[in-house]
């Protein structure tokens, strides 16, 4: 089989943990401190169910509310992740939004997505519940994980699922009409 490329964006708000998923994903290390990502882009080849993935994650600047949504997190994106911090209610709030700016820009009603609460580690801090992100969840037809980025517990699956929901989309696209386009 050849190998598939497949492009993966993390989005959500600032130190929810993205550095450290995509670090821990693409090299196995913990991001021991924080250092305000401008965007990073990081490469690994996987082998998922027998198939070889090139797999580039996009690890995007934090976002706010306010932040316009840059357009080219949506091209040629074939999957996102969504990441808030379970112990931070505005990290929660902010995902919601960029769901919905998402949905506006992309123009599709579903999108590969796996909405992840990160720093399950800090349970005792929670500020967001799971029954809060597992409702979100269902709302964008999307995955759900409540995951600790820093003790690398099930980062690999997330990403794995993920990448096999791409392939599940990409085989439920309808085929390409005769290689024309079509303005309407």
């Amino acid at each position: 089989m050849p190998l598939k490329h497949r492009k993966i964006a993390l989005m959500g708000y600032r130190s929810v943990g993205k550095s450290t998923l995509a670090a821990q994903y693409t090299q196995g290390i913990t991001v021991e401190f924080y250092d305000p990502t401008i965007e990073n882009t990081l490469t690994v080849k996987k082998r998922i169910r027998g198939q070889d993935y090139f797999v580039k994650l996009v690890d995007t600047a934090g976002q706010d509310e306010y932040s316009i949504f840059p357009a080219q997190y949506t091209m040629d994106v074939d999957g996102f992740c969504l990441v808030y911090s379970i112990n931070n209610q505005k990290s929660f709030e902010v995902v919601r939004i960029l769901y919905d700016k998402l949905i506006d820009l992309t123009g599709q009603l579903h999108v590969p997505i796996t909405l992840v609460g990160n720093k399950k580690d800090l349970s005792h801090e929670r500020a967001v519940t799971v029954e809060e992100g597992r409702n979100l969840a269902a709302h964008m037809n999307a995955r759900f994980v409540e995951i600790s980025a820093k003790q690398n517990n099930v980062v690999n699956e997330l990403f794995e699922n993920l990448i096999l929901t791409i392939e599940k989309s990409k085989e439920d696209e309808p085929p390409p009409k005769d290689g024309k386009c079509v303005v309407s």
